[in-house]
Formats: C-alpha cells, structure tokens, sequence
C-alpha cells in the first residue's frame, strides 16, 4: 500500500445543485462504509454523507470485532462450523424475535461481503484462537471462528485524510493517545517478566512517542479506527467522494421511488450550503439509529439517561425519520429496544463526560461482585454486558440498582484495574478527589462511602468469599460456561478463574449504570436490505443497514461483533441490490 497524497474534498459547496450519483449513503460507520465502498468497486459513482466532522460513528469507537461466521479467516481456525450450525445457534439464542429469513440471508452473504472486502481493498482482518460465542451454553455456539477482527493499520498511510477518522474514547488509550487493543495490554502488563514483552512494549512505545513528536495524533491504529481508516483508505483509492459535516432534511421522491436527498453544510465558519443531489440507484440510510433521538429515546429507553450512551454523537434518529415519513416502519420489540452495557460516568478536565463500558477487564475477574442500593449481589457479573445491561434495569422495577457498585479489594483493584483505572494500583488521587472512585479501610467504612448498608455488604461479601474458595457460585452460577471463564483470569490460582475473594484492604467501588451501546429497534427491511412500507411492500430505492436497520438479532445479544458484522453483510447485499436496476 502506498500513502495517500491528497485530501479527499468534503465541502459541499463543490457540488453542483442536482448532480447525479448511483449511489447515495448516509451516515459513515462500519455499515455505511460497507455500502458505500461495495458500490465503488463495482465501478459506480457514490457519495458518502457524514453529519459530524469525522467518520467512523460508534465503530470507530468501538473494538470493530464482527461477528460473520463462514469466512475463510473463520474457517481456518475452526474448519468444523458450518452454516447449519450457526442457523442453529441463531434459532436457540434468538428464535422468533426476528425473522429467520433475515438471519439465513445474513449467514449465506456475510462471507461473500467480507471476500470482497479482503480480495480487493485494505480492509484485512484476523481470526484468534478464543472467542466464545456469549450465549456458549446453547447448542450450535463455538468458541472461535466466527468473530473476526481488523488487523491494526498505519495511520499514516492516509496522509492528510487522517483527521477524518474519528479518535478513540481517550479512556481506552494510554500515555495520552495511544490506543491499545488486547494483545497490547497483554504484554503491557508483563513488560517486567518476559523478554518477549519487553520487547514487544518497546516497539509500540517508541512508534508512539515518535508520533507524538511528528504527527498529529497517534498512528498505530488499531480496532474500531483500524476498521475504518482501511474502510476510508479503500474507499478514497476508489474515488468514492465525502461530505462532513452535513444533515440530510429530506427524502426526494420520484413518483413512489426515492431517488435523492436533500443536504445541508454548515460549514467551521457558521455558512451554510443547500444543494439537491439525485440517486440513480437508491439511498442507503446508515445513520446509527435512534439512540441520541430525544423523543424516541424517552419512549423506547425509559429511565436511561442520554449521557450514560457511550455510542457516537452522530445517532441522532433524524435519517430514520425522513424514511418513517416516506412510508416506514419500526420492527417490534424483541427483547430489547437497545444493546447494553454497563458504564462509569466521570466528568472530563473539558467538561465532557466519559461513559466508560465495562466489557470484560474487570467485573468478571475474581476478587470483584456488583451489589444493588441495599449491598445485595443480583446478577452473575461474569455474564455478557448486554445481559448484565438488562438486568440491573430489570432490578431497578424491585430494588434501587441504579447505579448499582462495582466493589473489588486492594488485590483486585492492582491486578485488573477499575473501570477508568488502570492495572497497577497507582495514581488513585484524582479518581478518589472528584468521586469516581470510593475507598474505605474496611468493608464497613466502604459501605457508608457508597450508602449500602454495612452489614448486609458485610454479609454479601462473607458469602461470595465462600463461594470463590470452593470455585462455585451457589447463587448466580458466574463461571459456569465457556465464554464467562474466558474472561476470567487464566492464570488464576484458586478452582475458577471468575471467582475470587475480597479480603485485601482496602477496598474500592464504582458506580454502574446501564448504558446504551447501539439500536436494536430500527427499521424494518426484507433480505436485500430494502426498507418496507407498512404493507410489508419496498419503498424503492430505500435501504437501511447497521443500526437504521430493525436488528436480525431481535434484541438479543449473543455473540461479539453481533452488529457490526450485519452491518458489514446487509451494506454489501443494499447496494448489490441498489446497483442492480441501475
């Protein structure tokens, strides 16, 4: 690969009042990438249109894994799956909370989407060796193979569109703007044990300094901005053409086809540019999905505050809303009308909040429990953030648990960090000044810090410390599957690796409240990603990928990458489908 020279055009005002496209995509995320890049290999025109000043959405924010089973990488770790097998593992976790034709036309072309991909663009991936499936006890489910990832990407091989790319969520970098993604950490925290690491360390560090010293921002790029920049990267060789920064107001139709958009820029300066573009083809509405929506979110998301959403600004529901005005319509409810995850809220030094998710670095691992208001444990912390997610709201309809705290001893806080705190123990000061992070000399002492009663966390934490001397959690079964004791702590010493006791002081809590992660209500679309009216009927020349699109999963969540992974797959097959009629 070769760097880029020069600087995609994103001003609106360079296109002419009524230009004509293939294909117009709306909204700049794994899903819309995926769109907007199949239709420029397949030689058409496209523009890609972004609301904010950076594309990426909540991809570029998140670790970019996709779940799409059957791809050669996939397939190579585990020659054993197949797609009945995972038709299988969809129809136990899901059911009928989606359509089974939604999720057999996603299992038959998400390799074919991701072969296209890796055959003729930048955009590479991985496979590892463990990456259970979450709901691992069903029949059908594996532990590998089906989660794929992008390989880390240099920055700097976008030469001046690397601004473009959203940064990461500062709390998950290190050493002020180095991102890290597992195999990162994993050496990190061994720098001191092992030659391999040292030197493994070294290597990272010093491209991360020489950035620092040279460049705007870090360019060792790795998960969700690895995944977009080789989108971007892919997407520019093609020609495809950006515009940031701008709003879709309205649907054009001709006749009861969509055939364009109405767009408006405002400009760094406060100006502003109107322009009507035209779509031979069709529109692809991959926007992100409802979740910073006021209105919709009140209603769908009652009691789940906006500032707790770690996703990407740019969900703000309005392209979903153009299309429910053009004849649209949500999907039901399955079990959710959103993914979950638990989140720690810390206010910024710029006045900016930051949702941390707690994935899987710390509440599963032993010496930590979560307890509700009155200092009682109510779920299997081990479980997946989704399903830790819906039952601390679950809860809350019974017994204050929002937020609901996350309590860990001395021992535990060193060894895996809390939430925003990193491994080590070190450099609590500020996190204790500004409250994030409670202490107390004693279990009792913690207790009054966080407002439980005292010898109810006394008799909680007595309790759990049983059970993680004899390896069984007689109340919540935490450890119990494969993917729970895959994030545990392999080099645990004690009987299970999700289990350990509470007994170094001091001891720490945070606070957690459900925080939502993604849309899984959007709107409804048959097997070419074409969005339908309320007879079930297409509104031609209007699709809808990623979370735009009512989510194949039917709320559930039951493996890693479970959105962005449709996305990818249902942004090939729309504009496969789009381009067509062309």
């Amino acid at each position: 690969m070769h760097a880029l020279q020069s600087a995609i055009d994103t001003r609106l005002e360079r296109l002419p009042e009524g230009d004509r496209f293939d294909l117009i995509v709306i909204g700049s995320g794994g899903a819309g990438f995926s769109a907007a890049l199949t239709a420029a290999l397949d030689g058409a025109r496209v523009l890609l249109i972004e609301r904010t000043e950076y594309v990426g959405g909540t991809t570029a924010l998140s670790a970019a894994t996709s779940w799409i089973p059957g791809t050669r990488r996939g397939l190579a770790v585990n020659p054993d799956d197949s797609p009945e097998r995972v038709a299988t593992f969809l129809n136990n976790s899901v059911g009928e909370r989606s359509s089974a034709a939604m999720r057999q036309a996603f299992i038959d072309n998400g390799p074919k989407a991701v072969a296209n991909l890796e055959d003729r663009t930048a955009v590479q991936f991985q496979v590892r060796q463990l990456h259970p499936d979450y709901l691992s006890e069903l029949e059908g489910s594996v532990l590998r193979g089906r989660a794929i990832e992008p390989k880390p990407f240099d920055g700097k091989l976008l030469g001046p569109n690397l601004p473009l790319v959203r940064p990461p969520i500062p709390e998950f970098t290190v050493l002020g703007g180095m991102m890290v993604d597992r195999d990162d950490i994993f050496h990190l925290l061994r720098i001191t044990q092992t030659w391999t690491s040292l030197r493994y360390c070294m290597r990272i560090l010093t491209r991360h300094f020489a950035d620092k010293l040279l460049q705007s921002r870090s360019t060792r790029l790795v998960m969700g901005n690895a995944l977009i920049s080789r989108l971007l990267y892919s997407y520019v060789q093609q020609k495809g053409e950006l515009i940031t920064r701008s709003e879709v107001t309205e649907l054009i139709k001709d006749g009861a086809r969509v055939s364009g958009v109405k767009v408006r820029q405002t400009a760094q300066d406060g100006a502003v540019v109107e322009r009507t573009l035209h779509a031979r083809a069709g529109v692809v509405l991959a926007s992100g999905g409802f979740n910073r929506h006021g209105a919709r979110r009140a209603a769908m998301l009652p009691g789940a505050l906006e500032k707790w959403c770690p996703a990407g600004p740019g969900h703000t529901g309005t392209a979903q809303q153009l299309a429910l005005d053009a004849g649209a319509h949500f999907g039901p409810q399955g079990l959710s009308h959103a993914f979950w995850a638990p989140v720690s809220i810390r206010q910024r030094s710029d006045a900016s909040t930051a949702a941390f998710p707690h994935f899987v670095m710390d509440r599963g691992k032993p010496g930590m429990l979560t307890v509700d208001s009155q200092g009682q444990r109510y779920v299997n912390e081990s479980t997946s953030y989704h399903l830790f997610g819906i039952a601390m709201q679950a809860h809350q309809a019974k017994v204050p648990a929002v937020p609901s705290w996350l309590v860990c001893d001395e021992a535990a806080l060193k060894r895996y960090g809390l939430g925003m705190i990193r491994p080590g123990g070190k450099g609590l000061a500020p996190f204790l000044a500004d409250g994030y992070l409670k202490q107390g000399r004693s279990i009792e002492a913690l207790a009054l810090h966080i407002g439980v009663p005292p010898a109810q966390l006394c008799a909680t934490i007595e309790r759990f410390n049983a059970f993680a001397d004899q390896g069984i959690d007689e109340d919540f079964q935490r450890g119990t599957t494969d993917y729970q004791r895959a994030n545990g702590d392999a080099t645990w010493t004690g009987p299970n690796p999700c289990l350990g006791a509470l007994r170094q002081g001091s001891f720490y809590a945070i606070a957690l409240y459900p925080g939502d992660i993604g849309a899984a209500t959007g709107l409804e679309t048959n097997t070419d990603a074409q969005v339908l009216d309320v007879h079930g009927q297409p509104i031609v020349g209007l699709y809808a990928c990623g979370n735009d699109m009512h989510s194949i999963m039917g709320g559930v969540y039951p493996a890693p990458g479970i959105t962005i992974g449709p996305g990818i797959t249902f942004g090939y097959l729309a504009a496969r489908h789009a381009l067509s009629g062309r």
